[in-house]
């Protein structure tokens, strides 16, 4: 079959979509999807109000059928758990660490194993971010519908525009691996990609812990050690209750307000008040917590290290890693952010014998020794 008539059958896939509404459609489906090497699946969700995502159709393709999975129609999703754990039937996906996030929470499950045709792009010499529909005109020479991109995915019923722009997301995705795959092949790399894709996963089970989370607040670098450990604190309570209420974080307390609150070591309800920013609603429901907290932080005595900031010789240092790590890109033909961010060279700055887990594996011999070897020279 040409690639003209897989493109013509995935296309009427998605026009003849199966929506997937009971017990019994499950069942009926899944056994179809256990006698299939290879799967395509999206998911589609809402998060604005929520600290969850709220999962709102879950689409499976196996290039000539498209199954729509209602959830919200649904007693159980075991089946799409056991599809999921599957290891004979790779799971394909386009760009899904939100997808993982939504499926862990609303599935109890992970796709195993996982495949990312973005990854597949990147490590095939396209930007890092590139979306699916950029990457369906790049390898397919289609345009395909994303008028439906921030609809409510949890109303009901969907619309049929909805559910065709859901299916044109999965159809594709077998064609565009068998693609992919044989370029990877062609440059050997199907181990880079499958380390790559392995490392997906290893994030999606193991989350930021609680205790870390404050390191993703911007301007924590100019915080004392003090400050540090306030705001260490006061995140780590912001997230239990984000996650108890099932809101997101800064609908309880944002980000510039924990910053603030913790460089100014503000410990009453009346300091609180008077901080600009600070909604009067959640300054009158947090102020007894937050000041109770910030008092324990601040009379316990301890200090986290403060965030080392890049002196005049490492920012040179910081711009020669980088002309190597854009050289070898360039050889490569890679985007370097692919092969190095920037975040990962100022960790091998401040500590070249602790090598960041991004930067190990296929890339090791790259180009992480180079950069380590640079950084020990100075």
């Amino acid at each position: 079959m040409s690639q003209a008539q897989h493109i013509e059958l995935a296309l009427k896939a998605a026009d003849n979509a199966l929506m997937l509404q009971s017990s019994s459609d499950m069942i009926r489906a899944a056994k179809v999807w256990h006698r299939r090497p290879l799967l395509g699946l999206d998911t589609e969700f809402v998060r604005e109000r929520t600290y969850h995502a709220n999962l709102g159709l879950v689409q499976i393709s196996d290039g000539q059928t498209v199954w729509l999975v209602d959830p919200l129609a649904l007693d159980s999703l075991e089946p799409l758990a056991d599809l999921l754990r599957d290891p004979d039937i790779q799971k394909i996906f386009h760009s899904p660490s939100e997808d993982l996030e939504v499926l862990q929470y609303a599935v109890g499950a992970l796709p195993e194993p996982l495949i990312d045709t973005q990854t597949a792009c990147a490590l095939l010499g396209k930007p890092l971010q590139m979306g699916y529909h950029t990457a369906v005109e790049w390898l397919l020479g289609l345009t395909v519908d994303k008028e439906q991109t921030r609809s409510n995915w949890c109303a009901r019923p969907l619309r049929n525009a909805q559910l065709h722009y859901a299916a044109l997301d999965v159809c594709l995705l077998p064609m565009m691996w068998s693609l992919l795959e044989e370029k990877l092949a062609k440059l050997d790399r199907l181990e880079w990609f499958r380390e790559d894709c392995n490392r997906q996963l290893e994030r999606a089970r193991n989350p930021v812990p609680t205790d870390q989370l404050w390191q993703r607040i911007r301007g924590a670098g100019r915080l004392d050690g003090l400050s540090l450990t306030v705001l260490q604190a006061l995140a780590g309570w912001r997230e239990q209750q984000a996650i108890e209420k099932n809101r997101p974080r800064g609908f309880i307390v944002p980000d510039p307000i924990l910053l603030a609150i913790a460089d100014r070591k503000l410990r009453t309800a009346p300091d609180l008040e008077r901080l600009e920013g600070l909604h009067p609603r959640a300054a009158k429901r947090y102020a007894d917590s937050i000041c109770t907290l910030v008092n324990q932080v601040l009379d316990s005595g301890n200090s986290l290290k403060p965030l080392e900031n890049l002196s005049n010789v490492q920012r040179k240092l910081l711009n020669r890693m980088r002309d190597r790590v854009h050289a070898k890109a360039a050889e490569l033909q890679l985007d370097p952010a692919v092969l190095a961010p920037k975040r990962e060279l100022e960790e091998l700055i401040f500590n070249p014998d602790r090598v960041p887990e991004r930067l190990q594996g296929w890339r090791m011999d790259e180009i992480t020794c180079d950069l380590v070897d640079l950084v020990k020279k100075g």
